[in-house]
């Protein structure tokens, strides 16, 4: 059942299939249109759920006149699949497709003008399948995973070894059929993590905090054969093939991504828009560099996929 917000648009929690498993999307529709709405779907980065902030993204977009579609991956958050808190990234890019359809599928829904965005790992997974030929009308990337090699230079040899035996040995026990071997996806410098930059550990906290979810909320784990993958994965790659607008929004002290690989990858894009902003990774979902990140958001939107007929005219 949808549940009214402020006025400005309902919401309602929704499941679409993704290879025969269920997915959790949270969908917000704008209560003033009167004609089909632009849809945006979201989904988050490196193992994260939706909770953690996204919905503030949403709520601007849908009291902006956009209908929104938030989901879960597979064996995350809300979403269904087994074992949990295996990262795949074909699987993703398999649960972003699905995604996609289940939003053109919605009722009063504008099919011709669908938007993909996506933060960090999820940025790179919007850059990717527009690049592989995805109609979307435009793309977000947030802070985005593009060089898998520049990904793994930015954690840093020892970092990168701590995690690499509980990656063998997890790829191991994948092979035999047994649980997964989990390493957490954040953690302090010098620790076992997949990001150990100064800024994770906190910032994965603020995420929490400011979502107003508790420390247990959700798992803070990721199966560790993930960490043969990342330095592969490279959605740079497909930059160059993206027909849309794209919105790009770097930070400049970001540890994860750095500023010059995004701004190299934006480069390759025919039709890209690229903000930077002083932060780190972790910045752009809160205050006081949310806000100014969101505004730059709806601002492209309009633009180039506007939600009005007079924004249209």
């Amino acid at each position: 059942m949808a549940e009214p917000y402020d006025g400005t648009f309902t919401t309602s929690e929704e499941w679409f299939d993704s290879g025969g498993t269920s997915c959790a999307a949270r969908v917000y529709r704008p209560t003033a249109a009167d004609q089909p709405s632009p849809v945006i779907v979201m989904a988050h980065g490196f193992g994260a759920v939706r909770a953690l902030r996204l919905y503030a993204y949403a709520e601007r977009f849908a009291a902006a006149g956009y209908a929104v579609v938030v989901f879960d991956y597979r064996n995350f958050g809300e979403s269904e699949g087994e074992p949990r808190q295996v990262l795949d990234i074909a699987m993703q890019h398999e649960d972003w497709r699905a995604a996609l359809r289940y939003a053109r599928s919605l009722e009063g829904i504008d099919h011709t003008r669908i938007v993909a965005w996506g933060t960090s790992f999820a940025g790179g997974h919007v850059i990717t399948i527009a690049g592989q030929g995805e109609p979307l009308a435009a793309v977000i990337a947030q802070v985005p995973h593009v060089s898998g090699p520049a990904a793994v230079r930015s954690t840093g040899l020892r970092a990168a070894l701590r995690v690499t035996v509980p990656a063998i040995r997890d790829a191991i026990a994948s092979r035999l059929g047994r649980e997964p071997v989990y390493v957490q996806s954040a953690g302090l410098p010098g620790h076992t993590a997949m990001m150990t930059s100064p800024d994770a550990y906190p910032g994965m906290h603020t995420l929490l905090r400011e979502s107003g979810l508790k420390e247990d909320a959700y798992p803070h784990t990721v199966a560790a054969r993930i960490a043969l993958k990342i330095g592969l994965y490279s959605p740079q790659r497909w930059a160059g093939n993206i027909k849309c607008p794209v919105l790009v929004q770097i930070v400049a002290q970001d540890a994860i991504t750095p500023k010059r690989v995004a701004e190299r990858a934006a480069g390759k894009m025919r039709h890209s828009t690229v903000r930077v902003y002083e932060g780190g990774h972790f910045d752009p979902y809160v205050e006081p560099l949310f806000g100014t990140v969101i505004a730059d958001q709806i601002e492209f939107l309009r633009r180039h996929v506007p939600s009005l007929p007079k924004e249209r005219a």
